[in-house]
């Protein structure tokens, strides 16, 4: 600490020289919450772009037409399992169990994949019946904001996979839990963003 005075009739004034110390990884923890608002962003902009041209058929088909509900029930099943098996990886972390966490991170990759084969399914049968992202605006909003989460799911497939590597070879270090607590917070993220997905763009677009 030192003292700065301009004027010697007034009292000094006391700096701090030396940085105050952080947690080890609080740096990292608040970066990712920032990401995860920036991402809410991106997702709010495509719910209202879609939420403008989701009625406009341009003549074609509408949801009633192309959404299949048991496929996507299906679909939306896989994806809360895969939030369900993450949280039993997090209690395994937490217990020191690294073969169990991994374990678990496996299972959650295979829903995930599984939620991502019947995406790209649907997206295929869509093509195949000429309900393109070119026949009209409101299929061009419905592959924007579906493909853009399967996207998130796919980087966070990559992600996980990674992070089993790392396990493996590192174990639990402080490092590594920290990386599983942010992509569990990145997962149910992209579960509650999905929800949205359901009940906004297939629920309703069916009662229309």
């Amino acid at each position: 600490m030192t003292a700065v005075t301009a004027d010697p009739n007034t009292p000094p004034v006391f700096y701090e020289l030396e940085e105050h110390p952080h947690p080890e990884g609080h740096s990292t923890m608040l970066g990712f919450w920032i990401y995860l608002m920036s991402d809410c962003l991106i997702f709010a902009i495509l719910f209202a772009c879609y939420a403008v041209l989701g009625g406009n058929y341009a003549a074609g088909p509408g949801p009633k037409d192309l959404f299949d509900l048991k496929l996507i029930a299906l679909n939306t099943a896989m994806l809360l399992f895969s939030s369900i098996t993450y949280g039993f990886a997090m209690l395994s972390m937490q217990l020191g169990k690294v073969r169990a966490t991994q374990g678990w991170l496996a299972v959650t990759g295979l829903f995930g994949a599984a939620f991502l084969g019947i995406e790209l399914y649907e997206f295929h049968h869509l093509i195949e019946l000429g309900a393109t992202p070119q026949r009209s605006a409101f299929l061009s909003a419905f592959f924007t904001l579906v493909g853009t989460h399967g996207l998130h799911v796919t980087f966070g497939l990559i992600w996980l996979v990674t992070l089993m590597v790392q396990l493996g070879r590192k174990g639990l270090i402080p490092a590594n839990q920290r990386r599983v607590a942010c992509l569990g917070m990145f997962w149910h993220f992209l579960d509650v963003i999905w929800i949205g997905v359901f009940t906004f763009v297939y629920l309703m677009g069916m009662l229309r």
